[in-house]
């Protein structure tokens, strides 16, 4: 019997509770991505009614979008859009000017002339220039703008709204209050609608767990231990396993009073799993939960390998959902595919949106050529990622890409889009995974150390396990009697805090996720009637972006010389102006860099007045090499090259740059030192600083390899000076 090939794509919409007192939100995004991303996504694919998919709703998300669609919640944005713009004090606008601008600028803000302009201003004449000189009318058209910009492209038919993107300027308190109120007439179709989609069968809801903690840490901090032997665990162990029922059970119980069933599958917060998790997610009825692709490698002790195209050399290892026993019965698990799924959250908002849809289809379809076919067996590629941080990078939030998906997929007779109870229900799991052999990690590289080992979040954990202690001491104060102080200790197990506390990810609103932290804690002691821990009133840390770290994300810079500060943003940086015996005269102030899954890119922040071919040399060079790999290698083909590390190193890979007369190609090492030349597609720009992009494809490396890289200015082949001066610049093709 040939079969199609089965997809399921999961889809997780999730926010953290950003109050510590009822009804006021330290942060917008609930409200925000509540008029953006959350009933676009299920609207779009109802005009699709043969395509099946599973939407995650986290429990915290739902409580909070209820409010706000009942008016309950409140925010310090949604406040200030509501004051009368000639009421607002000098802190106040101050705010306004530094957070109204909180959107991609390129998706969100070019788009609409009128918040451009207010951008621009900001930009080119900073924040205080605009102080002193916008007036009333400025500060109320901001106000709308950020809010109208939220909206979802799929409502901008509705006549009112439509009537406001033409207005464009000159907006009212009264505009900006109807503003509001449309924001609450989408807010308040997302619950119901999802509703609707899973009675009619087109969707699966499922749930995290409550608060969204990370549960293999709730039962024992030293899970962390089993991806990292080595780890730095924080001085106080917090071993609470008897916490992961009491979120399962109100994450059950919340979703059963908004959908009026039960959910079958779980969304283990971050896809962290554990064994010593799995006895109380089956007990507590759950049929199956999803992971990453890396649980199941280091499960196997099987490292998934690609070819340079990204296809699976084992897929059907990978392609299957496996069963895990437990004391309770048996939990099914299906782990998604970490490419496939990371090509939609960070990379195809970068091609038109017919490309990036006819490139997925295509990989779909060698996933099915390597499985066999005609396919003689059911196998399940599970497609699993966020569902709405990703779409603010696309044109239009996504919809032209979305649309341009979903008819392909409707018109392809050898692929069809399941649930994935609905495959499980069909196609029961034969393969069984040891329990007690399943690995212990998350889909961040199949470790836990996002949340855990770095000294702040360490010392965040012990906050919490003091807290945890001191409850486990008042044995009368059970959640009846006590339900302030658990609610206030749930929401401090959330993960979110500890996904920003310390290194690894930063933003601009890293002090109020630190502060919401404390304020939770704050909240439990104050519940149970005892006094606030003085170290819970001062920040973790000082929240200071170090200038010089390593890349925060996925980046998907424009190629236009401008040196946008979004596109940049979680970007690596090397200030070489601050390090190093070069940089008291450095050519070179500053490096950025990072990579998505179609390129990786650099930017050279040149000194001040600048301009190559005369005060600075016109040639720019990158080398680099694959440690681990054996390949051919050659000498840096330049004249006057010192003779010490690393310029006396062999490298594999030549990119060169004339930036006066605009050439760029690329070298491959040959026998005895020699370079020859190779097609390239890469891109550079040069503007007020020099960017580039060199596609992974030109390369012909397979994923998974590492590049050291060295970058070179020179004049007509002579060597000039290089950077960084002490390490390497390393990156990894995804």
């Amino acid at each position: 019997m040939a079969y199609p090939l089965y997809v399921a794509f999961v889809w997780h919409q999730h926010q953290p509770i950003y109050s510590s007192s009822q009804g006021n939100y330290d942060l917008p995004w609930v409200r925000l991505h509540g008029t953006k991303d959350y009933l676009d996504l299920i609207l779009l694919l109802e005009r699709y009614p043969q395509l099946h998919q599973t939407v995650n709703l986290v429990p915290s998300l739902l409580r909070q979008l209820e409010a706000y669609g009942q008016g309950r919640a409140s925010d310090p944005y949604l406040k200030l859009t509501l004051t009368p713009e000639n009421h607002l004090t000098r802190n106040q606008r101050e705010y306004i000017i530094n957070h109204f601008f909180d959107a991609n600028y390129r998706t969100l803000i070019d788009p609409h002339p009128r918040y451009r302009q207010l951008y621009q201003q900001r930009k080119d004449y900073g924040a205080t220039w605009c102080l002193y000189h916008w007036k009333n009318q400025d500060y109320s058209d901001l106000l709308a703008w950020h809010n109208l910009a939220w909206i979802d492209p799929l409502f901008w038919d509705d006549p009112e709204i439509a009537a406001f993107l033409e207005k464009g300027k000159g907006f009212t308190l009264q505009d900006r209050q109807r503003i509001y109120a449309k924001q609450q007439e989408i807010i308040n179709q997302i619950i119901p609608k999802h509703k609707q989609l899973q009675e009619k069968g087109q969707l699966e809801l499922t749930t995290s767990p409550y608060t969204h903690p990370i549960l293999p840490l709730l039962a024992d901090t030293n899970a962390a231990r089993v991806a990292i032997p080595d780890i730095n665990l924080p001085q106080h162990r917090f071993s609470w396993a008897e916490d992961i029922p009491r979120h399962l059970e109100k994450a059950k119980a919340i979703h059963q009073s908004y959908f009026e069933t039960l959910p079958q599958g779980l969304w283990p917060s971050e896809q962290a799993i554990s064994p010593e998790i799995l006895p109380y997610i089956s007990k507590a009825g759950f049929q199956w939960i999803c992971s990453d692709e890396a649980i199941l490698g280091w499960t196997l002790n099987h490292f998934f390998h690609r070819n340079e195209r990204g296809t699976l050399y084992a897929p059907e290892l990978l392609y299957r959902p496996y069963r895990l026993p437990t004391e309770n019965g048996d939990l099914n698990v299906v782990f998604r595919d970490h490419r496939l799924s990371d090509l939609i959250g960070f990379t195809y908002s970068k091609l038109p949106p017919q490309a990036a849809a006819k490139d997925f289809i295509s990989r779909l379809s060698a996933i099915a050529q390597r499985l066999g076919e005609p396919i003689e067996h059911p196998w399940l590629v599970t497609i699993a990622l966020d569902g709405e941080n990703c779409w603010e990078q696309y044109y239009q939030d996504g919809k032209p890409f979305l649309e341009a998906l979903y008819q392909r997929l409707s018109d392809h007779k050898g692929i069809e889009l399941v649930t994935v109870s609905e495959f499980l229900d069909k196609f029961p799991a034969t393969a069984t995974l040891p329990t007690e052999k399943l690995h212990s990690g998350s889909w961040v590289n199949g470790n836990l150390n996002t949340w855990i080992g770095d000294p702040i979040k360490n010392r965040a954990w012990d906050l919490l396990a003091e807290a945890r202690n001191v409850l486990a001491n008042y044995p009368e104060a059970t959640e009846e009697n006590y339900p302030q102080a658990w609610e206030a200790l749930y929401a401090a197990e959330g993960s979110d805090w500890f996904w920003w506390l310390g290194e690894g990810h930063s933003s601009n609103q890293d002090a109020i996720f630190d502060q919401l932290f404390r304020e939770h804690l704050s909240q439990f002691y104050t519940a149970l009637n005892l006094p606030i821990p003085e170290k819970l009133k001062q920040p973790l840390e000082s929240h200071q972006r170090k200038k010089s770290h390593p890349p925060l994300s996925f980046i998907h810079p424009f190629i236009d010389g401008i040196a946008d500060e979004q596109d940049w943003d979680k970007a690596g940086r090397i200030d070489v102006g601050t390090t190093g015996a070069m940089h008291a005269n450095s050519d070179v102030q500053r490096i950025w860099y990072g990579l998505d899954h179609l390129n990786f890119y650099f930017r050279f922040d040149f000194k001040k007045g600048g301009q190559p071919g005369t005060n600075l040399p016109p040639e720019l060079h990158l080398f680099w090499f694959y440690p681990g790999i054996t390949l051919l290698n050659s000498r840096i083909p330049l004249k006057g090259v010192p003779q010490h590390p690393p310029l006396d190193y062999l490298y594999h890979h030549h990119l060169g740059i004339n930036i006066v007369e605009e050439t760029v190609w690329l070298e491959e090492a040959a026998e005895n030192h020699r370079w020859f030349g190779c097609r390239t597609r890469a891109k550079f720009h040069f503007n007020d600083c020099l960017e580039l992009s060199v596609p992974w494809e030109d390369l012909g490396m397979s994923p998974d390899i590492s590049l050291n890289i060295i970058a070179v200015l020179a004049d007509r082949a002579q060597f000039r000076s290089y950077y960084p001066e002490k390490e390497f610049i390393v990156l990894e093709i995804p």
